[in-house]
C-alpha cells in the first residue's frame, strides 16, 4: 500500500471543509505549468493570483501555514516577529505530508489533518486567488478574505520579492 494521498479523498476533504466553514471554493482540473508564469497563463491569472500554501516547522514541532503570492517567498525574519519565535524552517516532504495530509504542491489550509494557525502575506487580501487543492492537477479558487475570516489568519507582511534566479 502507497503512502501518497488518494486524489479524490484530497479533494474531498477539501469540499467538506470548505462546506463546514461556509467557505466559497471553485475547484477546476488544469494540466501541469513548468512555471509560476506558465501556470497563470493557464488559469488566467497575474501571477501574484497564485498562493503558495507553505506548511513551516516550528522548533517545538508544531506547524504553521503561510499563504505567500506568486513572484514572493517567505521573510524569515518578517515571520518570525509576527509568529514571535527566533526558530522557523520549512520541513522535509515527509513531515509536511504528516503534518497536513497533503503533499507539497497540494498543501491547503482547507482540509488538513490539523488546523494548523495560519499567516496571509497582507497582499492578498482583497483578492480572488487560486492556490492548491489537496491533490495534483488541480487548482482551488477562493476570495482570500473569505479564506481568512475562515481560518481566523493572521495577516501581516511576511513576503519579499522573489530574487531572480541565474
Amino acid at each position: 500500500m502507497s503512502a501518497v494521498p488518494d486524489r479524490d479523498a484530497g479533494l474531498g476533504r477539501v469540499r467538506s471543509a470548505a462546506s463546514a466553514r461556509d467557505l466559497d471554493i471553485e475547484i477546476r482540473e488544469r494540466p501541469a505549468a513548468n512555471s509560476l508564469h506558465e501556470a497563470a497563463a493557464l488559469l488566467g491569472l497575474q501571477p501574484s493570483d497564485i498562493v503558495k500554501t507553505l506548511v513551516v516547522k516550528r522548533s517545538d514541532d508544531t506547524y504553521l501555514f503561510a499563504l505567500v503570492p506568486g513572484g514572493r517567498s517567505i521573510s524569515w525574519p518578517k515571520l518570525r516577529a509576527v509568529v514571535g519565535v527566533n526558530k522557523l524552517r520549512l520541513p522535509e516532504p515527509e513531515l509536511a505530508l504528516a503534518a497536513t495530509g497533503y503533499e507539497r504542491g497540494t498543501i491547503v489550509p482547507i482540509g488538513s489533518t490539523t488546523d494548523w494557525p495560519v499567516y496571509a502575506d497582507e497582499s492578498i487580501a482583497g483578492r480572488r486567488v487560486a492556490m492548491g487543492a489537496g491533490a495534483h492537477g488541480y487548482s482551488l479558487f477562493v476570495d482570500a478574505d473569505d479564506l481568512i475570516r475562515a481560518y481566523g489568519a493572521t495577516v501581516a507582511d511576511i513576503t519579499a520579492p522573489e530574487k531572480p534566479r541565474d
